[in-house]
């Protein structure tokens, strides 16, 4: 009887003693990334570059292999061409675009990081090699910033026929638009 008491007492104590797991507070990486992406983009907004390219830096390391970093990426390029470093935007914008293909943005910074870098006509050559449909914006692109608006127009017109429902599609048509508007206005 003595042990069923003890027993007893020691279940008692245990149920009624008010006991409280501690709540465990969890460090998200993620989480931090953005974090410092704001940061940076405060920072690009201030003019204050070689600050912005280290949150940028920050951000990447703590989210590298998600789509969001792909934000990063483009940030950090976008920074990199503002400081006359085109050669360096030029891996960050590959790499934004790896991560994301289906960003109009991403094709549009690439393609004047090619122009600054002179590798325009070198990309649009072996764009014609390339299998990728999407390869038709950075095609396109890159001969808008050489000149040939109306070939332009035509390999973005390609892409919308061989891609209407990519979410990309979208902007590609309203750079169209856009493009046909300036260059028969020039006329």
């Amino acid at each position: 009887m003595k042990k069923f008491y003890i027993i007893s007492l020691l279940m008692a104590a245990i149920m009624f003693s008010g006991y409280k797991m501690t709540e465990t507070y969890v460090i998200d990486s993620s989480q931090n990334a953005y974090i410092h992406n704001n940061k940076g983009l405060i920072d690009l907004k201030e003019g204050a570059y070689y600050p912005a390219v280290e949150e940028f830096k920050i951000a990447i390391s703590l989210a590298p292999n998600v789509q969001a970093s792909s934000v990063f990426y483009n940030n950090l390029g976008e920074c990199y061409m503002k400081l006359g470093h085109p050669e360096l935007a030029q891996d960050c914008f590959e790499r934004a675009l790896q991560q994301f293909t289906l960003n109009f943005k991403y094709y549009q910074n690439l393609a004047q990081c090619y122009s600054e870098l002179g590798y325009a006509q070198e990309q649009i050559q072996h764009s014609y090699g390339d299998s990728n449909p999407l390869g038709l914006i950075l095609r396109g692109l890159l001969l808008e910033i050489a000149g040939d608006n109306v070939q332009a127009i035509t390999t973005l017109d390609e892409f919308i026929a061989k891609e209407p429902d990519l979410i990309i599609t979208e902007a590609v048509k309203q750079h169209i638009k856009e493009l046909v508007k300036k260059t028969y206005e020039d006329d």
